[in-house]
């Protein structure tokens, strides 16, 4: 391990309060180096680490966690929260099979009071903390912390709406990409460095307290000092949505100037009321490469990564563009993630087609059967794991109504580096038990835009699942090399002429095993076939195609899922 004189004796959160303060820069640089060393060797979220440091150097030396509970959004930001809560020393082993998740986790360290992987759950989190903490009426604090992308998600605006000023809870708005508000100009900034002056809260709190204890209208003389500023304040710039909703608001502050984000959090800490704290930080911070471009070093493969040159998300991008330009009714809809799902090019050449929600599931899915119910031909490409989200919109919205709402979803199968929170394993489980949906699980790139040219004629809903891969060129030798078949079914690597003892049944990339293990299977004398379904769902025709291609001896059949048992 390199020589990080701070950071090496830095083992949990007292540690780093035991530092001067004039020496935080220096561990800044020493954290920052060795996110950087660690993360491009091994892989993992690199932009929005290097942008949280003196962020969460402050919050450990603000807040006594576990005590307080530190409550990170999504949680692929708490890198250099795991290095100072015990976990430097086994950071090696981030993303990796029994290392450390690239996420929060409670059963990693007491200092993840809540597991995250996806986004905008963790303000309904912290608001669980708090109220618990007030029934329970202990002095701890809980920190949320959310990035502003967060707040494109419904979720975050149904906590705001439960949050009530009794509580111990301070919100943090960590902007590092948009404004999430209008607050700008130089009257916004004067006002906001006003607001952050500790004195200015002594000030206020004095003046509230003698008012208030003026006889018969010092109530009244308080509420009508308030309102003045209140109507002053929204002639001047907008409302404040969040003191709308009753809560305190504080900043904007820059979040990497380490000075003024303590003292910032010293000064809600003593607010004992809900606050909102409006930080800025800079995505990728200290890194060149990483700040001038964020969203490529967002996720990083580890070093020496072979992976593919053009996935099926590419593939579906291009399609779907080339099918936009003879049928004008074609439109593509992403969560926030146009680049992941391979949308860029059909937003380029189709804007006024081509919607971003932000990270709003449920609404694509019931926005995609507004649009189809209006004659139009959405598709909304999006994460397996995430679309586990927009369940009910799927029933209820499309599937109930019969509309053809297609739905691309990425990344099928298990993710290695990610984890749990980001394996692909259910959507065939859930959506195999909603009625009128299609399930398609391509394994090539033929039968991939087959699938989408079948969708663009059928009048109900499909889904499309596939890998964050290419296409595997064993696959076609093993099952398309006699040519294509017109249809989407199911396809076989035998005859009915083999003598078989066993037949192996599989859809998905987790062929790729079951070709390894006829393979082995064959070196111990055994001989097996494999039967690839194209098609899943509706069941009864799928069970037809695998009875069709099934040898007329066989006795054995194996079942090989990528998924889980119930609903596979």
């Amino acid at each position: 391990m390199s020589n990080y004189r701070l950071l090496n004796g830095i083992n949990s959160p007292e540690d780093l309060k035991k530092i001067p303060r004039d020496e935080l820069p220096c561990l800044a640089r020493e954290v920052r180096h060795f996110l950087v060393s660690n993360v491009t060797k091994n892989g993992g979220h690199l932009a929005s680490n290097l942008g949280v440091v003196e962020l969460t150097i402050a919050l450990h030396r603000v807040f006594d966690s576990p005590k307080d509970h530190i409550i990170f959004d999504v949680g692929h930001q708490a890198y250099v929260h795991k290095l100072f809560t015990g976990r430097r020393d086994r950071f090696s082993s981030l993303r990796k099979p029994g290392g450390l998740s690239g996420f929060t986790k409670r059963c990693e360290s007491e200092h993840d009071p809540f597991g995250a992987g996806h986004s905008s759950t963790s303000l309904s989190a912290a608001l669980g903390f708090a109220a618990s903490d007030k029934l329970n009426h202990s002095d701890a604090y809980t920190v949320a912390v959310i990035g502003d992308g967060a707040y494109t998600g419904g979720m975050i605006h149904e906590a705001l709406n439960n949050c009530t000023k009794d509580m111990r809870l301070i919100i943090i708005i960590n902007e590092n990409e948009m404004s999430i508000s209008r607050n700008i100009g130089g009257f916004a900034k004067h006002i906001a460095r006003i607001r952050s002056n500790k004195s200015y809260y002594r000030v206020k709190d004095a003046t509230r307290s003698i008012l208030n204890h003026i006889p018969l209208v010092g109530k009244a003389a308080f509420s009508l000092v308030r309102d003045t500023k209140q109507t002053l304040k929204n002639m001047m710039y907008d409302s404040n949505y969040f003191e709308e909703l009753g809560l305190y608001y504080i900043g904007p502050v820059d979040a990497n100037n380490y000075d003024d984000i303590e003292d910032m959090l010293n000064v809600a800490r003593h607010l004992n009321r809900s606050c909102v704290i409006h930080v800025t930080t800079k995505k990728g911070k200290g890194y060149r490469p990483s700040e001038e471009n964020p969203s490529a070093f967002h996720s990083i493969h580890p070093e020496g990564y072979n992976g593919c040159k053009r996935n099926y998300s590419a593939m579906v991008g291009d399609y779907l563009t080339e099918l936009a330009h003879s049928n004008p009714k074609i439109c593509a809809i992403t969560a926030a993630m146009s680049q992941g799902t391979g949308l860029e090019k059909f937003k380029y050449f189709y804007p006024d087609r081509f919607f971003d929600v932000g990270i709003a599931e449920e609404h694509a899915t019931t926005f995609a059967a507004g649009l189809a119910a209006n004659g139009v031909r959405p598709y909304f490409a999006v994460y397996s794991s995430f679309f586990q989200r927009a369940y009910d919109n799927l029933l209820h919205d499309v599937a109930l109504q019969d509309l053809p709402v297609t739905f691309m979803v990425d990344r099928a199968g298990l993710s290695s580096g990610d984890g749990p929170t980001h394996h692909g394993i259910f959507d065939v489980s859930f959506a195999s038990q909603v009625p009128n949906v299609m399930i398609i699980a391509p394994e090539t790139q033929n039968v991939l835009q087959r699938a989408m040219d079948l969708s663009c004629e059928s009048s109900h809903p499909m889904i499309i699942r596939y890998a964050n891969e290419d296409e595997n060129p064993e696959i076609v030798r093993e099952f398309y090399s006699a040519g294509q078949h017109d249809t989407i079914s199911a396809v076989r690597n035998y005859t009915d002429e083999d003598d078989l003892e066993c037949v192996i049944v599989t859809y998905g990339k987790i062929v790729c095993e079951a070709i390894k293990a006829k393979n082995m299977l064959a070196e111990k004398g055994i001989r097996s076939g494999i039967i690839l379904l194209e098609l899943i769902k509706p069941y009864e025709e799928s069970v037809n195609n695998i009875k069709n291609l099934l040898p007329a001896s066989i006795t054995k059949i194996i079942f090989l899922e990528e998924g889980v048992r119930n609903g596979g």
